[in-house]
């Protein structure tokens, strides 16, 4: 993580009203692959949000500061999305997962109706 990245994050959350005070850290042990190191090491962040009981968990790298980065980062957007009254991002991408399941279903079915029609039987006679 740069210095840039980290002064862009801190004015984010200046912008949001999110102050470290508000914050409650914690330090725990990551899951997954990663063998000794990962067993050893408590490189996952939970971060929660007390004023908004927000939760955030960061895994993502095999280093503390930048998971803690991550964790900040996510917390920002998860607090933006609910201030603008948008959904979250995980929340619109299980919803387009959604529409697409939806979508090859209907598909499959309007297949497996047209091929079990009566002129199909008679041509398979």
């Amino acid at each position: 993580m740069t210095q840039q990245k980290a002064r862009l994050l801190a004015e984010r959350m200046a912008l949001l009203g999110i102050c470290e005070q508000d914050l409650d850290e914690q330090f725990v042990r990551s899951s997954g692959p990663g063998g000794q190191h990962l067993n050893k090491t408590s490189t996952c962040v939970v971060l929660t949000h007390l004023p908004t009981g927000i939760i955030v968990k960061s895994q993502q790298a095999r280093s503390q500061a930048l998971n803690r980065y991550y964790a900040r980062k996510r917390l920002c957007e998860l607090i933006e999305a609910r201030l603008l009254g948008k959904e979250s991002p995980q929340a619109l991408k299980a919803d387009k997962i959604r529409r697409q399941k939806d979508r090859r279903r209907r598909r499959r079915m309007a297949k497996k109706a047209l091929s079990s029609g009566p002129e199909c039987q008679r041509q398979q006679d």
